[in-house]
């Protein structure tokens, strides 16, 4: 693997910490120049320092709030001047509010829209006709709810992810004349910043682990590695598809 992206440039949102770190770290050991974003600024500096003393190269933007279009568009024209191209977009960064549909809140509706389908739509549409240049690929992280469903209170999150599966196979009927690949991968339960809180709950952790054929917390790792597979050459021939990465959950 080291190597695989020298010279090619992979823009990473969310790289403030769990998934998004994860993904600047190991595409900048295989050569890449990451340029990553986040709204958090301490930790998107952190993730940067931690490239660079493990020898990679990444530019850190922050705060970036791609869930604005302006703010969108300026990053990725300020991504793409740092090295004269886009070679890979992975939209990672989200967030979303869950709540039961009877308390469910206009609010709380809008926000999960803006920052969970509202901000990859900004990010891909700008960055849209740089890949067109010379072709690339973009790597949407869905998720299980969008498939089947979330617990309870995932309503806006469910909808916004299946949004994001549909959105990836359109992208890719439209990217195919122009050579760029969309994928999309959707996790289980990942353990991240965000989720570390309610896994600690170990009544919580037992309910989200009850289907899963593989009875662990997914970690990180095992979704980037599943990203950085189908932005290389290995997976040259894959486009419009949507990988689970869920420890068997889905397959009940």
């Amino acid at each position: 693997m080291a190597g695989a992206f020298e010279g090619k440039t992979v823009l990473i949102t969310g790289t403030g910490g769990g998934q998004g770190r994860a993904a600047a770290l190991r595409f900048a050991l295989a050569g890449a120049q990451v340029v990553g974003c986040d709204v958090k600024e301490e930790g998107n500096r952190e993730t940067a320092a931690l490239v660079r003393e493990a020898g990679g190269s990444m530019a850190a933007m922050e705060p970036i709030d791609l869930g604005d279009p302006e703010s969108a568009r300026r990053w990725i024209e300020d991504a793409a001047s740092l090295h004269g191209r886009i070679d890979v977009l992975y939209n990672n960064a989200s967030a979303a509010r869950f709540l039961p549909i009877e308390s469910f809140t206009v609010e709380a509706w809008q926000f999960t829209v803006r920052n969970e389908l509202d901000l990859v739509f900004y990010a891909t549409r700008y960055a849209w006709p740089y890949l067109q240049k010379r072709g690339g690929v973009i790597i949407n992280v869905a998720s299980v709810a969008g498939m089947s469903g979330a617990a309870v209170g995932g309503t806006a999150h469910a909808a916004t992810k299946g949004a994001i599966i549909a959105m990836t196979r359109q992208l890719a009927v439209e990217g195919a004349p122009h050579g760029i690949r969309v994928n999309s991968i959707s996790p289980g339960v990942i353990e991240s910043p965000g989720t570390a809180p309610m896994l600690a709950d170990p009544a919580f952790r037992d309910l989200m682990l009850a289907n899963n054929l593989i009875k662990r917390v997914g970690q990180p790792q095992d979704v980037v590695g599943v990203a950085v597979f189908l932005a290389g050459e290995d997976a040259a021939y894959i486009t419009g598809a949507n990988f689970v990465v869920d420890g068997g959950f889905a397959c009940w």
